[in-house]
């Protein structure tokens, strides 16, 4: 029913969302700005409120909004590098969806849930049995409703890792997003800043160490799955590995190109109509990221967006649409928190700049 529902206000909202924007020429790889953006009314107000609520964070901000109509912008450290955690699986659902429009595939074909495929987090997909047949529809829902991390490892196992890089690349800008890898991998290339036997860690080790409860219970039970000796570290927290590990580019990108790619997305410059409105109506129901900016944007807007979590990390990026009729207005918004270790205050944080956008009166525009 709320796929449905969100199906029905898509669906009004396309045709306007599929016109075409002057400024940008999308090319294989790359974006071509031809004029200039004009520059947003309400962009020092947003501003303004962007660097009050940094003041008082103890981590750092980022956020891109994007208005779809006037292609106003403003951005708020948002050309730095961001480790975008679980916004990455947006490219594999487009991926899967170009595939099904495509007739390569289709959404009630399955995949068989094998041992290797499970990795840690939130999902339905990590209490099936090994043997069990999943849909493609079954794995894409909760890969973006809920982050479903063993979904989203199927999917890329199904799609070819490459495939999914090589659509990323086409909706960004040259350099705008990095490689992405296999949630099971992100796991091991993080781990593996304490010690490279971590690359050999499958994703029910993972789920295992995820059980631990705090840095030194994990650290611990980590030395002991791979017989280490204390010294044998190369670094002594998690903290340390997890901030080599975002220094890399896996899974990293600008907030302003991952905006590239959610405009292209809302535009219809990826999917056919059709498509565009059932990934859009899914990515409307995800429900992992109630606390962040759609608490804040309010009820009278619609988020059709994807969410992520990791280590001294939070974001939030969708397509936000206020009003319905011909003419409703929509933002494409991406926020991102850093250095924050709880994930509550993260949240909070983002809810403020969902607030701060619709006070600063980006809708209204």
């Amino acid at each position: 029913m709320a796929v449905a529902r969100a199906l029905l206000w898509l669906a009004l909202a396309l045709p306007t969302l599929a016109q075409a924007q002057p400024g940008w020429m999308v090319q294989p790889g790359w974006m071509t700005q031809v004029e200039a953006w004009p520059e947003p009314a309400w962009g020092e107000r947003l501003e303004a409120r962007l660097a009050l609520l940094e003041a008082g964070f103890s981590g750092e901000l980022g956020v891109h909004v994007r208005d779809l109509d006037t292609g106003a912008r403003l951005g708020w450290r948002d050309e730095a590098s961001w480790y975008l955690a679980s916004l990455v699986k947006v490219p594999v659902a487009i991926e899967l969806m170009a595939r099904v429009e495509a007739g390569e595939m289709a959404l009630h074909e399955r995949l068989t849930l094998v041992s290797s495929d499970y990795v840690d987090g939130a999902g339905p997909t990590n209490w099936a049995e090994p043997g069990t047949a999943l849909t493609l529809r079954q794995l894409l829902e909760p890969m973006l409703t809920v982050s479903d991390n063993t979904a989203t490892d199927m999917l890329i196992r199904h799609l070819g890792l490459e495939a999914v890089n090589q659509r990323a690349r086409q909706l960004t800008p040259r350099g705008g997003l990095g490689p992405i890898t296999t949630l099971v991998d992100v796991r091991r290339h993080a781990y593996a800043n304490l010690h490279p036997d971590a690359f050999a860690l499958g994703g029910m080790d993972f789920i295992e160490l995820s059980k631990r409860e705090g840095d030194a219970e994990r650290l611990e039970w980590l030395r002991r799955r791979l017989d280490l000796d204390p010294y044998d570290l190369h670094v002594s927290s998690l903290d340390e590995a997890f901030r080599r590990y975002y220094a890399s580019d896996l899974n990293s990108g600008r907030l302003d190109a991952f905006a590239d790619l959610l405009e292209a997305l809302a535009r219809g410059r990826v999917l056919g109509p059709g498509t565009t409105a059932e990934l859009l109506a899914i990515m409307a129901t995800t429900t992992s990221g109630e606390r962040r900016l759609k608490a804040g944007l309010g009820r009278d807007v619609r988020l059709a967006h994807k969410t992520g979590t990791q280590h001294r990390l939070a974001c939030d990026a969708g397509i936000a649409t206020r009003g319905n009729g011909d003419q409703p207005r929509r933002l494409v918004i991406v926020a991102c928190v850093r250095g924050e270790l709880d994930l509550a205050r993260n949240e909070r944080m983002l809810a403020a700049v969902g607030r701060a956008v619709r006070e600063a009166g980006a809708f209204a525009e």
